[in-house]
C-alpha cells in the first residue's frame, strides 16, 4: 500500500506565485490580441479609467472585485477564448513563470506529491498552465456559458478567501488526505485561509502583510525571481 506520506498534495495559487501575471494582465490579452496597434492604443485609453475603480474594489472585497471584474466577458465567445488562451500561454503567460515554480513543483512530482493548482483566475485560462507543469487537478473558477458565449458571471462563488480553504477541505476529504501534512503556496494576505489550513504553508514572493503573518508564525519564505 502506498503511504500517506506520499500522498501529500502541494496546493498552489497561480497569480503571483506561479506566475507574474494578474487576473487584469490576462483579459486585457485576450481582449486585444487581435487588435491593430491603434485600435489596443485606443482601447487601452478607454480601459484606464476603469482600472482605477477596479482597485479601489478589489481592496474593498477581493470577491466583488472578481465577479464584477469577469463581466467583462460577457457575450464573448466562449469556444474562440478558449483556443485564445492556448496562444496565450505560448505566447505571454509562459515567459512569466518563475522559473523557481518549475522547479519547486518537479521536486513535490519526484517526491510522489499530487500537484493542485488553487486559483481565482478562470478555468479555461489556467488550463495551458496545469498542463505546462503536469498538475494532477486544478481548482478554478468557470463563467456560464450561454448559446456559445459567456455571460460574465460566474457559476459559483469567486476562488477567494475563505473559499479556497474551504474547496481545499473538500478536496482534501474527496481523496482522504489530510490537509495537516499538505503544502500550500501563495503571495497574497488574502490567501492566509488558504496557508493556515495547511500544516505547510510557504510563502513566495509575499506582498508587505503576508511577510508580516508569515514571520510571526514561523512559515517558510520563499523569494522567487522573474524570467529575464
Amino acid at each position: 500500500m502506498e503511504s500517506l506520506q506520499n500522498k501529500t498534495i502541494a496546493f498552489f495559487d497561480v497569480d503571483g506565485t506561479l506566475v507574474s501575471t494578474t487576473i487584469v494582465h490576462c483579459y486585457v490579452w485576450l481582449r486585444t490580441s487581435s487588435f491593430s496597434r491603434i485600435q489596443k492604443l485606443f482601447w487601452t485609453i478607454g480601459f484606464l479609467p476603469k482600472i482605477i475603480y477596479y482597485l479601489i474594489l478589489d481592496r474593498i472585497s477581493r470577491p466583488q472585485f472578481n465577479r464584477v471584474f469577469y463581466r467583462n466577458y460577457r457575450g464573448m465567445n466562449a469556444d474562440t477564448l478558449k483556443t485564445s488562451a492556448s496562444d496565450m500561454f505560448e505566447n505571454y503567460l509562459k515567459h512569466k513563470i518563475y522559473p523557481e515554480a518549475i522547479t519547486q513543483i518537479q521536486e513535490h512530482k519526484e517526491q510522489g506529491h499530487q500537484v493542485v493548482l488553487l486559483t481565482g483566475s478562470l478555468d479555461f485560462i489556467v488550463s495551458p498552465i496545469a498542463e505546462f507543469f503536469g498538475a494532477e487537478s486544478v481548482l478554478a473558477p468557470a463563467l456560464v456559458e450561454q448559446d456559445g458565449k459567456f455571460t460574465g458571471e460566474l457559476t459559483s462563488e469567486p476562488l477567494i478567501g475563505e473559499q479556497k480553504a474551504i474547496a481545499m477541505k473538500k478536496f482534501s476529504e474527496q481523496t482522504e488526505i489530510p490537509l495537516d501534512i499538505c503544502y500550500a503556496y501563495s503571495d497574497s494576505q488574502s490567501d492566509l485561509p488558504m496557508l493556515n489550513a495547511v500544516g505547510k504553508p510557504v510563502a513566495v514572493n509575499p506582498s508587505k502583510g503576508l511577510r508580516k503573518q508569515a514571520l510571526e508564525a514561523n512559515w517558510e519564505i520563499h523569494e522567487w525571481m522573474k524570467a529575464s
